[in-house]
């Protein structure tokens, strides 16, 4: 087995989400989810198949965004993978219904940090065993940090 790292290329401050799905169905299915999860958002989105054809499935309503995720798809390579790239939104806002999705097997991360990839090659092929989102803590929270943190809630809607 060799070990690769996959840098998830990305603009600093867009939200991707990593996940594992299993079926054909999967490119059409988390489009539908994604669009009727929040109207404004843009998204594009690619699924490595891992049997048959193996193509990279894709799929979105931008297609800057579609190509985005094609690209990293590619580079990921690993079969059943699949990765969604997010604007005018945030993975709070679609998470739950992406996991309604039947042939949706796990999220690996959701993030707007930067993300390496972890990823195993075999000879059967390419897997993902998991991922580094972000660097590691610097310390623990202040009063005045818990402040700031509740104040951004505030001030990007997501508390009164």
């Amino acid at each position: 087995m060799d070990l690769t790292v996959v840098r998830i290329d990305k603009p600093d401050d867009m939200n991707v989400i990593l996940a594992q799905s299993h079926f054909i169905k999967t490119a059409d299915d988390v489009h539908e989810a994604l669009a009727g999860a929040a109207p404004d958002l843009r998204f594009g989105l690619a699924f490595c198949e891992a049997s048959g054809p193996r193509l990279v499935r894709r799929s979105g309503n931008d297609a800057r965004l579609v190509d985005l995720a094609v690209t990293n798809a590619l580079a990921i390579g690993a079969g059943h993978s699949l990765i969604v790239f997010l604007e005018h939104g945030y993975p709070v806002n679609v998470l739950n219904a992406l996991k309604q999705v039947p042939e949706l097997c796990r999220i690996i991360c959701a993030t707007a940090n930067p993300v390496d990839v972890v990823v195993a090659q075999t000879d059967l092929g390419r897997g993902i065993l998991g991922v580094v989102d972000g660097g590691s803590p610097l310390g623990v929270e202040t009063e005045s940090d818990v402040t700031d943190r509740r104040q951004l809630l505030r001030d990007i809607g997501y508390k009164l």
